[in-house]
């Protein structure tokens, strides 16, 4: 089986324009076939501003109403995706951006009401690779933003780690899929202060231990439980980490010594 990376960026390279010229140029290297999905970073929050879009969060989440819809389908789906899709052609990497609607790629279901109306977001419901292979098998990287649908004509903000480990998940039955997530930490910390302090290899016995000692959580917290739902489901590799992790694979161990990330298995 061939190995797929499924690669997914967020804010602390999109809004650094340096970053992300960087990143996309390393990217670009990268052999064999690959898939990018990336967040939306600030960009959506200071339209909205501009706009005198209320920006309504709860527990560090959006809650995405029809207005804030009609924002972030225009800076994730728009501003944000074709200026990846433009930088990686001049990189000369053939790529093509993706919401969860083109192709029928990716279908979710609105978030039902609970505690609290997070109104059009998406939860993963199904991943439809048939488009997607076919454009991988012809040299072409799909970029996917954090916007999903819901097959009746709804699109729906979705988050982007999600997006990543599902899409991991639904190639895992052709591809020996490795995920990797792209972050602003050197990986998973023990102390959130000491940038040295990674965490190497978590598995689902010591993952369950961070968890009750406290040292996974708040916004991390979704971020490995996507990671370690798509060890679950036969994604062959995780990890998470600065850019670095990804790039420097192939390069001989003595030269990576300093290179740190996270690697989740079962």
């Amino acid at each position: 089986m061939e190995v797929l990376k499924i690669i997914k960026i967020g804010g602390n390279i999109i809004d650094d324009d340096i970053a992300l010229d960087t990143f996309l140029s390393e990217f670009a290297k990268l052999k064999g076939p690959k898939v990018l999905v990336h967040g939306g970073g600030k960009l959506a929050t200071k339209l909205a501003n501009q706009m005198t879009i209320e920006v309504k969060m709860t527990n560090g989440r959006r809650i995405t109403d029809a207005d804030t819809l009609d924002i972030i389908t225009m800076v994730y789906a728009g501003k944000i995706s074709k200026t990846i899709v433009a930088r990686l052609q001049a990189n000369s990497c053939n790529a093509i951006g993706f919401s969860g609607a083109d192709g029928n790629s990716i279908v979710s279901i609105k978030r039902p009401v609970k505690d609290v109306d997070f109104g059009f977001v998406g939860d993963v419901e199904k991943v439809h690779t048939n488009t997607l292979d076919i454009l991988l098998k012809n040299d072409v990287t799909p970029v996917f933003c954090a916007i999903t649908h819901d097959e009746k004509g709804q699109l729906l903000n979705t988050n982007a780690d999600t997006i990543a480990s599902e899409l991991a998940i639904g190639f895992a039955k052709d591809y020996k899929t490795e995920l990797y997530y792209c972050f602003e930490k050197n990986g998973v910390l023990k102390d959130i202060n000491d940038d040295a302090s990674v965490i190497e290899s978590i598995n689902a016995k010591t993952y369950q231990t961070l968890i009750d000692d406290g040292v996974i959580a708040d916004g991390m917290l979704p971020k490995l439980n996507n990671c370690v739902h798509a060890v679950n489901n036969k994604v062959e590799k995780v990890c998470i980490g600065k850019p670095d992790m990804l790039f420097n694979l192939s390069t001989p161990l003595e030269e990576t010594e300093n290179i740190k990330f996270t690697t989740i298995s079962k």
